[in-house]
């Protein structure tokens, strides 16, 4: 599963080694990675990708992808580790979400033009803010389960950032500089929950299994350009999304920078940034989900998720 989606989906790992000067530097960059978490349930260890697509295991450096691990410095610090000398693992081990204890997860709406458009509303004048419970959070290839009375389930392919250095009051030029990186996130909705309940999005955002993230966290430095990315959903092998973070109406340095005026962004937050147009909802009749689908999302360089729809308790 790993090879094909390192074919798939190429990346740009750094070997070379930095001193421990320059993790002190005041210059310094964070490093360009591909960081995971593998193994079973409840026992994941911390690893990367290595330039040839493989699984190294990062356990004799660090015990976990926590929110504290993702400084620029200890960045730097892994990028430092001889990619070479870490234990090799094997390739059908289980990915795990690539970050543990995440704080909050906030969300975007309606940011992709044609989105809003298929959605029948105005494009925001400011970003459309909701959160997702972090209950909701899930591992890549884990199922999406249906709740009960679920009627209209739905999936969103979506950009995830990946905050690294505590936000408040920053500029947009200063934005990414606390951002860690990107992941891919599917961004599971019951639409009959998120607008025939009394309003508010959070109701229909937030079952458990709602909030699959992975299976890379792809440090910001490995991104040439994050408005240039193509994102896309698949269900049941039909192509629904085909979209490019070209078309954000806000972009993620603006979405970091106005969302930090309004909260305090922690180390491990995530940001689901929005989907572009071809959720189930747009269509005319609607092709909401059901159990037994199969769910597949990716963005270039990323890596992919996979779900498929279960029946709930």
């Amino acid at each position: 599963m790993l090879n094909r989606l390192v074919t798939v989906c190429p990346i740009r790992v750094t070997l070379a080694a930095l001193g421990f000067a320059l993790l002190l530097s005041s210059s310094l960059q964070a490093a360009e990675l591909t960081l995971v978490r593998f193994g079973p349930a409840g026992a994941e260890k911390p690893g990367l990708i290595d330039a040839q697509g493989r699984i190294r295991d990062l356990s004799d450096h660090l015990s976990d992808l926590t929110p504290e691990q993702l400084s620029d410095a200890n960045l730097a610090r892994i990028a430092a580790i001889a990619h070479d000398s870490l234990p090799l693992v094997s390739a059908d081990t289980r990915l795990a979400a690539p970050v543990t204890g995440v704080g909050k997860i906030i969300a975007i709406g309606f940011n992709y033009i044609d989105h809003a458009a298929e959605m029948a509303v105005e494009v925001p004048e400011e970003p459309l803010v909701f959160s997702k419970a972090v209950s909701a959070l899930s591992n890549p290839f884990d199922p999406v389960i249906e709740p009960r009375a679920a009627t209209k389930l739905d999936y969103e392919a979506e950009l995830v950032v990946v905050i690294g250095k505590r936000a408040q009051y920053v500029d947009v030029a200063d934005a990414l500089s606390h951002v860690a990186g990107y992941t891919v996130g599917n961004d599971v909705s019951e639409r009959a929950f998120q607008r025939e309940r009394a309003g508010q999005f959070i109701k229909g955002k937030s079952a458990d299994s709602f909030a699959p993230f992975g299976p890379w966290l792809v440090t910001r430095d490995s991104i040439d350009d994050v408005q240039n990315l193509a994102v896309w959903s698949e269900i049941n092998g039909e192509m629904r999304q085909q979209g490019n973070t070209s078309q954000m109406v806000f972009g993620v340095a603006e979405i970091v920078s106005y969302l930090s005026q309004f909260m305090t962004l922690m180390p491990g937050d995530l940001i689901y940034t929005g989907t572009p147009e071809g959720v189930g909802d747009g269509f005319t009749p609607p092709k909401y989900l059901k159990v037994g689908d199969t769910i597949r999302i990716g963005i270039d360089g990323l890596g992919e998720l996979r779900q498929e729809v279960v029946a709930g308790p």
